[in-house]
Order: structure tokens, then C-alpha cells, then sequence
């Protein structure tokens, strides 16, 4: 345990100041699904093209293990302070967007600055985090969850305001974000420790020792993202298409998924520090795809208090399973964290591209109704993880 971690104590302020980063970061880069569907309406594009376009956004996640490996040699905080202003630029201008290849050049862009910015992040969080490795990453996800609950309310705010090609209005509050977290985070030397301490292993053969534990929980991942992609993707969609309902309805649902998700991320970490990160995660496949099969019977998707809870299981499970990979032992912690993102991301992006297609054909109920079924192939997963069920450690 090198001095950052301040003797194992949870430092607030900096795990606090790390998280408004976060939060900073992903308002802007969650505006695609709220703007989906004019995007859709603009362009006279499918659910597929939309699907498309979400891999677009996602396909720099390819690069999480380059990006793992900078970071490692060198200070990555400068990656967390000015990914937000490349974010903001980037998604601030979807709108004034003339033609369906700038919306994914821009989608692109973004998807670069994301990497740079969620390699590194977690890292940072797990070294001012102590013995509470899930506790900060309840907090760090909080940001994230936030951002993403009321990107729709800005989005639609912004759209009744300005009209579509209006959004780019939004573009000086992300900028001055990164400033201030420039202000803030650049005497912050969290990772210099990792950048001077002699390497005893390669990255490929730290690639090596992990792959049993990742290729478990890239199953995982799959089957716990085949409802929160297709939910995250098309159920602005959903409801604002398919339901005819207005944009207003559509982006309140989908802030109501997302604020579920808020709870969930902000709970599970901690409880995972008590319980058992296989526990929790154990709890969440098999509540998850009930919730999402209820979601599916005619006239349940009119309860929104419904989404509030899948969200909050369904998202709740990221600070759990970011928690176990940050708590590897190993000298190329920001690498490690890079393969998990880049699994993470590029099955996401897969889920989200293989849901618009099957939709297409089927429509988004029978859709959803075909991923609750699906998920239930996780379960049977998490009993592959090692470790035990409970952790060695109370806290």
C-alpha cells in the first residue's frame, strides 16, 4: 500500500472531487440516447442505424489497453481534467449536425475522449479509497448515474429552448467543469506512484495471469448488459415512437431509469464491502431479469416506478464489479482496468446494435421481453468468480 492510499483511510475530498469529474464527463456524453429519437426523425434512419451509431460511439473502447498503458507510464489525472472539454465540444454539436456521417464523426470523438477519461478514473478512485474500495466506487458511479438522469432534462430543456440545432448553446458549461477540475485535480499526484515504481511483469503477461477471471466475467457482462444496453439505447425510442408518447414522457422515463440507476450504484458498493461482491452480483441476476419480464406485460410499462427499480439493480451492479477488478493485485492497474472497460464498452455497443436489429424485426416489446429470458444466463456465472461469497474483511 504505497502513501496515497493515506493509510487505508477513505479520503473524501478527493474521492468527491474524482466524482464531479465523472459527472462533468458523462452529461455530455449521454446526450445520443435522449436525442435519438430526432436524430432518428431527422435523418429518416432505422433502429438499426441508431444501433450503428452507438457502436460508432463505442468502437474506441477497441483502445482501452493502449490507453491502460499510457496511463501507466505516465501522470493519467491530466486524462481526467480535459476529457470533459473534448466531450462537451464533441456532443454539444450532435444537433447543428448536417448529415448522418458528422453525427458519427462527432459520436467518434467522443468515444476517444470516454476512454481516455474511464481507464484512468477508477484507478484513482481505488488509491484515495482506502479499505472502502466499493464505498468510492458507489460515489465515482454516482457521478456517472447522475449525469446520465438529467442529460435528458437538458437535453429536453435545451431542445424547447433552442430547438435541435440549438445544443450547441450548451457547450461553455462542460468547458468551464474542466477548468475547474484542472484548478482542483492538478496537484492531486495519485498516480506518479504507479509511473516510478519498477515494473516486474509485462503487460502481456499480466494480459495472461488474468484471462481466466476475465473471460468469466465477460459472460457476466454480456448477460447483465443485454437488458441495460437495450433499455440505456431504445427506450426513449420506446416510448416516443412506439407508444406515441411525447418526448417529455419518453426522457422522464428514461431520467427515471436512470435515477434508479443513482440508488442502485450508491448502495451496491457499499453493500458489497459488508456482503460479498459475488453476492451482490448473485442478488442482481436474478432480480434483474424478473423485473424486466414484469416490465413486459401489456400495460406494465405504463408504472414507471417500475424502470426506477430495474435501474436500480440492472445499472447497481458497475461499482460491484469495477470494485473486484480495481482490487487486483497487480503493477499495471490502470491495463487491467482498461481490458474490463474495453468488455464493458464493447459489448454494450454490440447488445445496443444486435437490439436495434432484432426490434426491427420484431418490435422493442417483443425485444425486451426476449432480453429477460436471456439474462438469466449470468447466474450460473457468478458462481465461476473467485473468491468466496463474503469478504475477509468487515468494515
Amino acid at each position: 500500500m504505497n502513501s496515497n492510499n493515506n493509510n487505508g483511510k477513505f479520503r473524501w475530498s478527493n474521492v468527491l472531487l474524482i466524482s464531479f469529474a465523472h459527472l462533468s464527463h458523462d452529461i455530455f456524453s449521454s446526450f445520443f440516447q435522449p436525442m435519438s429519437s430526432l436524430i432518428q426523425v431527422k435523418f429518416g434512419i432505422s433502429n438499426s442505424a441508431i444501433g450503428i451509431l452507438s457502436i460508432i460511439q463505442r468502437i474506441p473502447s477497441f483502445l482501452n489497453p493502449l490507453v491502460g498503458i499510457l496511463a501507466d507510464k505516465m501522470p493519467a489525472r491530466y486524462f481526467v481534467i480535459f476529457t470533459p472539454a473534448i466531450t462537451t465540444i464533441a456532443m454539444s454539436l450532435l444537433g447543428v449536425a448536417p448529415h448522418f456521417i458528422v453525427v458519427a464523426v462527432l459520436l467518434f470523438i467522443m468515444g476517444i475522449s470516454a476512454a481516455f477519461f474511464h481507464v484512468p478514473a477508477p484507478v484513482m478512485i481505488r488509491k484515495v479509497s482506502g479499505k472502502q474500495t466499493g464505498k468510492g466506487m458507489s460515489f465515482y458511479m454516482l457521478g456517472g448515474e447522475t449525469a446520465r438522469t438529467i442529460a435528458p432534462v437538458i437535453v429536453a430543456g435545451a431542445i424547447s429552448l433552442w430547438g435541435l440545432e440549438g445544443t450547441y448553446k450548451l457547450m461553455p458549461f462542460g468547458i468551464i467543469a474542466s477548468v475547474i477540475v484542472y484548478f482542483r485535480l492538478k496537484k492531486i499526484k495519485i498516480s506518479e506512484d504507479i509511473v516510478k515504481e519498477k515494473k516486474q511483469s509485462t503487460f502481456y503477461s499480466t494480459f495472461k495471469k488474468y484471462l481466466p477471471f476475465f473471460v468469466v466475467l465477460a459472460g457476466i457482462i454480456f448477460f447483465r448488459s443485454v437488458i441495460k444496453s437495450s433499455l440505456l439505447t431504445y427506450l426513449v425510442i420506446y416510448f416516443d415512437i412506439d407508444k406515441n408518447e411525447t418526448l417529455w414522457y419518453a426522457n422522464t422515463a428514461f431520467a427515471l431509469f436512470q435515477l434508479g440507476g443513482m440508488a442502485g450504484v450508491l448502495s451496491f458498493g457499499m453493500i458489497s464491502d459488508r456482503i460479498g461482491r459475488k453476492l451482490c452480483l448473485l442478488i442482481i441476476s436474478v432480480i434483474t431479469p424478473t423485473l424486466m419480464w414484469i416490465f413486459t406485460i401489456p400495460g406494465a410499462h405504463l408504472f414507471l416506478p417500475l424502470l426506477f427499480v430495474i435501474g436500480f439493480f440492472s445499472i447497481g451492479a458497475t461499482p460491484v464489479i469495477l470494485a473486484m477488478v480495481t482490487e487486483i493485485r497487480s503493477e499495471h492497474p490502470s491495463f487491467i482496468n482498461s481490458i474490463y472497460m474495453t468488455l464493458s464498452f464493447g459489448l454494450g455497443a454490440l447488445i445496443s446494435w444486435l437490439a436495434g436489429v432484432v426490434s426491427d424485426n420484431i418490435g422493442l416489446d417483443e425485444t425486451y421481453r426476449l432480453t429477460a429470458y436471456i439474462a438469466l444466463g449470468g447466474i450460473p456465472l457468478v458462481f465461476l468468480l473467485p473468491g468466496k461469497f463474503i469478504v475477509s474483511n468487515k468494515l
